[in-house]
């Protein structure tokens, strides 16, 4: 995806994890995601329209839509109050997707930070549809997840490439470390929230074997 559409993707991201979080409103942050999937959708249609068709240019222009019509989707739900199973089973698809493209970036390109990348963005889409085909109720992590992944995968890469530095084996080491990092904190997150959830679904068991108790 070019860096432009990073760094736009950056800022719906950004917001929809404040929506997720409950800091934002659901109707405002759809419609932001309404404009710029709308702009994600032109910009790869008319790059395909001018390549010459050569499957990678496809390639990689076709990841466009993967995140135009996912802020279309969700933008949509948000305004219409809509039922987000259709977006869920979506984001499924679109997770699947992803793995192609992680494997890809690694084993063609050998682009360990692409991999890394794709990996985190395939794991996001996964949630949501864990969230909203399969009604788990993990919204406030999937907003921390999206609220990491919007500054680490899309803005300040694409703000490293606007100033000119991204391309260069140290950002890159550096920033596969991040990346790692990144991984690390989802998965310790992921046991924390799993953990307090336990301690609270005991808590509120107690109260209920006490009044048996004294019946």
């Amino acid at each position: 995806m070019g860096f432009v559409g990073l760094f736009l993707s950056g800022a719906v991201l950004f917001l929809n994890s404040l929506m997720l979080l409950g800091k934002a409103d659901a109707k405002s942050v759809g419609i932001f995601n309404i404009f710029v999937g709308t702009i994600q959708m032109i910009i790869p249609s008319y790059l395909i329209v001018v390549s010459n068709q050569d499957h990678w240019e496809l390639y990689n222009n076709a990841s466009i839509f993967l995140f135009g019509l996912t802020y279309l989707y969700v933008g949509f739900t948000a305004l219409k109050g809509l039922d987000g199973s259709g977006l869920g089973w979506f984001s499924l698809w679109v997770s699947l997707v992803g793995v192609v493209y992680t494997f890809t970036s690694s084993i063609h390109f050998h682009n360990v930070v692409d991999a890394l990348t794709w990996g985190m963005w395939t794991f996001l889409w996964f949630l949501f549809f864990l969230s909203n085909a399969l009604n788990k109720k993990i919204e406030h992590y999937i907003g921390l997840v999206a609220f990491v992944q919007s500054w680490i995968t899309l803005t300040i890469p694409a703000l490293l490439y606007f100033l000119g530095v991204w391309n260069t084996q140290n950002v890159y080491r550096i920033w596969t470390c991040v990346l790692i990092l990144a991984i690390v904190y989802f998965i310790v997150s992921f046991f924390r929230w799993k953990l307090s959830n336990n301690k609270g679904k005991r808590s509120q068991a107690i109260p209920v074997i006490n009044a048996l108790e004294v019946k």
